[in-house]
């Protein structure tokens, strides 16, 4: 895939969209509301580009693997919308930036405005990613809380070769609306670099990280106030220490970094 900036398609399906530079990378200025409303938008007959709309979304860690990854920060780039799930990003934006962030606009939360409205408006879903039992436990879970829902199919992300080219291929036919992909960065979307051409008739594509752990409640959320104040990292931390500690005590400080001298004090619709 091209980069956003080169992608004439992608650049005219957003370009009503504001961004800010936020630690090096361009971010939908878009509180969840608004952009829960763009991808249902973005599904309707007549806002269809031929392809899927790809949105994904960036943390800090995220903000520190494409500074240091060319491949990272290739895909990114990629990406036709970057929302900022990372409350020190909003907050940065806030002191740096005439046009800050309005929120935070978590892939958790995000999931559920969506389903909302897609629930209402009968729009489809598929979810592919986690394991098998994940992703059978997020499905059971979200069918109890949407049960109007229509999720015309699902799978786990443990699929190679063929049998990934072929499960592509079953998606492709079913034509969901929303692909959530949960397989984690970068192979989620290194996943729609990959077979974006072979989806064409997804609506969109949302890269998802570990949602499915959410949806099937074997990760419980922060508190609401670590949320808030931008602390969900720690509450992450503490729940997998040996997982996670090395990843947050080399990126954090570096996003830090970034968020300080790579945050433009402008806004932007290009």
């Amino acid at each position: 895939m091209l980069e956003r900036r080169t992608n004439p398609v992608g650049r005219a399906a957003t370009a009503r969209v504001a961004r800010a530079t936020i630690g090096g990378l361009r971010l939908a200025v878009l509180d969840r509301e608004q952009t829960a409303d763009f991808m249902v938008e973005a599904v309707y007959p007549n806002r269809r580009i031929n392809r899927p709309l790809y949105l994904t979304s960036a943390n800090g860690e995220v903000l520190s693997r494409c500074s240091t990854e060319p491949m990272t920060d290739r895909l990114f780039r990629a990406a036709d919308l970057i929302n900022a799930d990372g409350q020190p990003l909003v907050m940065v934006s806030k002191l740096r930036s005439p046009n800050p962030l309005p929120e935070r606009v978590a892939t958790t939360d995000l999931f559920h405005n969506v389903a909302r409205k897609a629930e209402e408006l009968g729009l489809t879903f598929y979810l592919f990613g986690a394991n098998e039992a994940e992703n059978k436990a997020a499905i059971a879970n979200v069918r109890r809380a949407y049960p109007a829902l229509k999720i015309v199919g699902h799978s786990h992300g443990y699929l190679r070769g063929d049998a990934l080219r072929a499960k592509v291929d079953q998606i492709n036919a079913l034509a969901p609306d929303f692909l959530w992909v949960a397989l984690g960065v970068p192979y989620e979307q290194a996943f729609v670099d990959e077979f974006m051409s072979r989806l064409g008739n997804v609506g969109v594509i949302k890269t998802s990280g570990g949602l499915f752990n959410f949806l099937s409640g074997s990760r419980p959320r922060a508190p609401r106030w670590m949320q808030i104040v931008g602390l969900e990292w720690a509450w992450r931390l503490w729940l997998e220490p040996r997982r996670l500690f090395w990843r947050y005590l080399t990126t954090n400080p570096h996003a830090l970094y970034l968020l300080f001298n790579r945050t433009r004090s402008s806004a932007t619709r290009d």
